[in-house]
């Protein structure tokens, strides 16, 4: 059975409700078996982990680079002794195997061991040898972990390398365990391909019309339906089918995954916390706030305490007008506890800022991307949009659309389905998503340590995205940045002395260069997403004095210029409305030349 669904507005209804709509302007869906679905990938059995491994990569700083594998014996067993050292206490010797790029020095242990336990050895060696500049596991990688589930094919949002979240690398770093997501919404469905990651939860719907259930607020958090009658939410209202909203939002988090069936969840390891707040015509702003309180860990009055404190909470839902007070302490408080809160931007191709939640503080406000990896027709804008993710567009193609698990009762609850729809409702669970790969990854992370990493992670939109926040998120580059993933240095690559031949690099970045005589500058070009920012930092060797500046094209926008062995730093932030080129130029002006003329230029 398909069916198109116009999602609610964002209109104050006569009778004091405000219209917290879901933030998904259409659907298409499928239910069961008629749903036809593509070839998926190739799969791999099991799911991703880090295989052991028995070596360890050792970069010494600049000046012991010299002791590399044409050094004498005496001279390597010294400057890995502390490093052969920390080995012997962890019950396994080390020799060093050989001198690789960028001088490291790979270390080779006497047996395998888990690859947490090498990484507790690099870093004990990293904390124990002040002369080492970062040590890691030698990872065994194999081919990327791909979901069997059999409409996995259909979810181009996460694979695809336009429009895509680049999932499939970061589930072989993190798939969301330990993590519980709040979804607040309508509620969820006990969908085969969703209900074992689904924590207990609870009906926030204090009104009993509202909630459609036949009684107020209690733990069951079960979507009985949300359809109603032309009229029924104000005059000139139309009729709508049930949305099974929560369900959709549910299932793009965290449906099970690699089971051979439906298909697959960002954080799919991860489990969800449903607290609904929407029911017929939407939600009360009163009931929403006590949900994000509830779920984060706070305490609601005549409400039993929430066992599973939610790290993240996604709100798919909004309504016209700013941020009110009930609302932004309730996220407040939600942040107090370390929760993120993630929320949608709104479907009004409107400024968010005119929008609630999307415009109170401390959230991650979402836009949404079409297929192409431009903004949604649909999608919200403004400068409090922090990132985009996929959303779709299903004018021309169901199958531009997000897949995800949904239910195939048009008024009450019928068999398990597959539906494709179309939102921010539908971008912000992805991103929810993420954060939980994150939070797992590195569960010490603040809520301002997720936002400052996730829009530092993101990459440049491959079309028109104008006022979407930083970037698309990329799953795997969010992932690295949450665990603090120390980025190799690279070297300075001549000829670089103009724009025309300057080094493009990518940040994070550190480069190891040198001035190779006193008329010598060196340019590195590199791409700035609209709304995201850059900072240099140049340090010069001891006895030298080199300047530092950025230009955005041809115009100047940030410079440093301090003494002799000087670090100078520079920032700027790309305030137009789509990426741009920027240029940082090392120049000198005292000191050393040639061999002994070094510096070291970190782009982040």
């Amino acid at each position: 059975m398909n069916r198109n669904v116009e999602r609610r507005g964002f209109t104050a209804i006569a009778f004091g409700v405000l219209s917290l709509a879901l933030l998904g302007p259409q659907a298409a869906s499928a239910g069961g078996s008629a749903f036809s679905a593509a070839a998926a990938p190739s799969a791999l059995s099991g799911t991703p982990q880090s295989h052991p491994t028995d070596r360890i990569i050792i970069k010494y700083r600049s000046g012991l680079m010299g002791v590399a594998a044409s050094s004498t014996t005496g001279q390597r067993a010294t400057l890995h002794q502390t490093a052969q050292d920390v080995g012997l206490r962890a019950g396994v010797q080390m020799k060093l195997l050989r001198v690789g790029g960028f001088d490291t020095h790979i270390m080779k242990l006497d047996r395998r061991l888990a690859h947490a336990d090498v990484e507790r050895i690099a870093r004990e060696i990293k904390a124990s040898d002040p002369n080492v500049e970062y040590a890691e596991a030698d990872r065994i990688l194999k081919p990327m972990f791909v979901p069997n589930d059999t409409q996995y094919g259909q979810q181009w949002q996460y694979f695809e390398s336009t429009g895509g979240l680049n999932l499939p690398a970061a589930w072989d770093k993190s798939t969301g365990s330990g993590v519980v997501v709040a979804v607040i919404d309508t509620g969820y469905r006990p969908h085969a391909d969703l209900a074992a990651n689904i924590l207990p939860g609870y009906d926030m719907i204090n009104d009993a019309a509202t909630a459609n259930d036949g009684n107020g607020r209690d733990s069951d958090a079960k979507d009985p339906g949300d359809a109603v009658a032309a009229g029924e939410c104000g005059s000139g209202e139309p009729a709508e089918d049930s949305s099974w909203h929560g369900t959709h939002v549910a299932g793009t988090i965290a449906a099970v995954t690699n089971n051979g069936s439906g298909v697959a969840g960002v954080a799919f390891n991860a489990k969800v916390l449903p607290v609904r707040v929407l029911g017929k015509c939407g939600g009360y702003t009163s009931d929403i706030a006590d949900g994000m309180i509830w779920a984060s860990g706070g305490t609601v009055s005549g409400l039993p305490s929430n066992p599973n404190p939610a790290r993240v909470i996604n709100m798919s839902l909004g309504g016209s007008g700013s941020c009110d007070t009930t609302s932004q302490n309730a996220i407040n408080s939600a942040r107090s506890r370390g929760t993120v809160v993630v929320v949608a931007a709104g479907n009004s191709n409107a400024n968010a800022s005119g929008f609630s939640p999307a415009s109170c503080s401390g959230v991650i406000t979402v836009a949404a991307t079409n297929r192409s990896g431009g903004r949604a027709y649909y999608s919200n804008y403004g400068s409090i949009v922090a990132v985009a993710a996929p959303g779709g567009d299903v004018r021309s193609s169901e199958t531009n659309g997000i897949l995800s698990t949904l239910n195939a009762g048009t008024t009450s609850p019928g068999a398990d389905s597959y539906a494709y729809y179309q939102g921010t409702s539908m971008a912000t669970p992805h991103v929810a998503g993420v954060v939980a790969l994150m939070l797992s990854k590195n569960p010490s992370l603040t809520p301002d340590d997720v936002a400052t990493r996730l829009k530092g992670s993101t990459r440049a939109f491959p079309a028109t995205c104008s006022q979407c926040g930083t970037g698309i998120v990329d799953a795997s580059a969010a992932v690295d940045a949450a665990g603090g993933i120390v980025v190799p240095p690279g070297n300075e690559v001549e000829p670089n002395n103009s724009t025309s031949t300057a080094q493009a690099v990518t940040k994070p970045v550190t480069i190891n260069g040198t001035m190779s005589s006193s008329s010598d500058v060196d340019y590195f070009k590199l791409t700035v997403p609209a709304g995201g920012s850059l900072t240099a930092t140049l340090t010069p060797n001891s006895t030298s004095d080199y300047d530092l500046y950025i230009y955005k094209g041809s115009t100047q926008v940030a410079s440093s210029e301090k003494g002799t062995g000087a670090v100078d730093s520079a920032s700027t932030t790309n305030t137009g409305s789509s990426s741009a080129t920027y240029y940082v130029r090392v120049l000198y002006y005292a000191g050393k030349t040639g061999s002994t003329g070094t510096y070291t230029l970190k782009l982040q």
